[in-house]
């Protein structure tokens, strides 16, 4: 019995010890916004470069959201739904936003009637620089102001920047 008791305790010990394929966390919450911080960024099909790339980010800035971790390696999902994995070293804590509306106006104060500064067209990407519950103050392609919420997508619903 003891031997059994023992034999027991060996395999869930192997069973529960991380391992060399066990997943570790960054310690980061997940989900969570981040943006890509090189000009070219394979997304691949799983977790490792013996995985097919499923496509190529061209867009610095990009904002995307982290849904996953696996080592170093960070599963993504776009303003488009489309998911896959990314080195950790290819991501950027910087927040973006991109326009999803068909067109946006930049604005100089957080309010639908202050002056615009710029249009922006969708799929354009701004730096945020601090978002109110409404209204987020953004820098794009040299121009700061003020972006309505509702006409971007790489913040939370409800979240608050500073």
């Amino acid at each position: 019995m003891r031997r059994i008791f023992t034999l027991l305790s060996l395999l869930l010990t192997l069973a529960l010890a991380p391992g060399p394929l066990a997943a570790q966390s960054s310690g980061q919450p997940v989900p969570r916004m981040v943006s890509i911080k090189a000009s070219e960024a394979n997304a691949r099909t799983g977790p490792g470069v013996d995985y097919p790339i499923r496509w190529v980010y061209h867009r610095m800035d990009m904002p995307v959201q982290v849904i996953a971790e696996f080592d170093k390696w960070r599963k993504i999902r776009d303003w488009e739904g489309d998911e896959g994995w990314v080195h950790f070293a290819l991501l950027s804590s910087r927040r973006t936003v991109i326009v999803t509306a068909p067109e946006t106006t930049l604005r100089r104060l957080s309010a639908a009637a202050s002056p615009a500064v710029a249009r922006l067209a969708q799929g354009m990407v701004a730096r945020i620089e601090l978002c109110e519950p409404d209204w987020c103050l953004v820098t794009v392609e040299g121009y700061d102001g003020w972006l309505d919420r509702n006409d971007v997508w790489g913040i939370d619903p409800g979240e608050v920047l500073q």
